[in-house]
């Protein structure tokens, strides 16, 4: 395959990924992962392989904040390190189900590392980042925060 090709699958990847999501389908959503895969979440927990990733899932979809939650996002970039590695960027947002639109404190930057084996990508590795915009961060509340006055 070349490069446009790979690129258009693995966009289309995050997009069938985040529908699983949408399905409340733990098991299906971590399936898009390798069994030994790496998943960072947004407050930091470390999960090691699919079947933490998908039990964790399904615990939450099962579970009553994130039953009925949605993926908003899209890929913002796709960069091959070699033919068979690549980095993705996405961005968005999960709304939960008693929310009209997505709100804004809830939004993210994932990267994933994606290999590609016997020919099809799985992720190996993803991370997830609350966007967070620093605001008023003068130097004097930059020097406090580093423990200088």
């Amino acid at each position: 395959m070349n490069q446009g090709t790979d690129e258009r699958l693995l966009r289309e990847r995050v997009h069938r990924m985040f529908d699983c999501w949408n399905r409340g389908d733990g098991h299906a959503y971590a399936a898009f992962y390798s069994e030994d895969c790496d998943y960072v979440a947004f407050d930091g927990r470390h999960l090691k392989g699919r079947s933490a990733n998908a039990q964790l899932h399904q615990d939450l979809f099962d579970g009553f904040f994130l039953r009925g939650s949605r993926i908003e996002g899209d890929v913002e970039s796709v960069r091959f390190v070699t033919p068979e590695l690549a980095i993705v960027h996405a961005s968005g947002g999960v709304k939960l189900r008693w929310q009209k639109k997505l709100a804004p404190g809830r939004r993210s930057r994932q990267t994933l590392v994606a290999v590609k084996q016997n020919g099809e990508w799985e992720f190996t590795a993803f991370h997830n980042t609350r966007i967070q915009p620093t605001r008023g961060l003068g130097l004097h509340r930059i020097l406090l925060m580093l423990g200088r006055k």
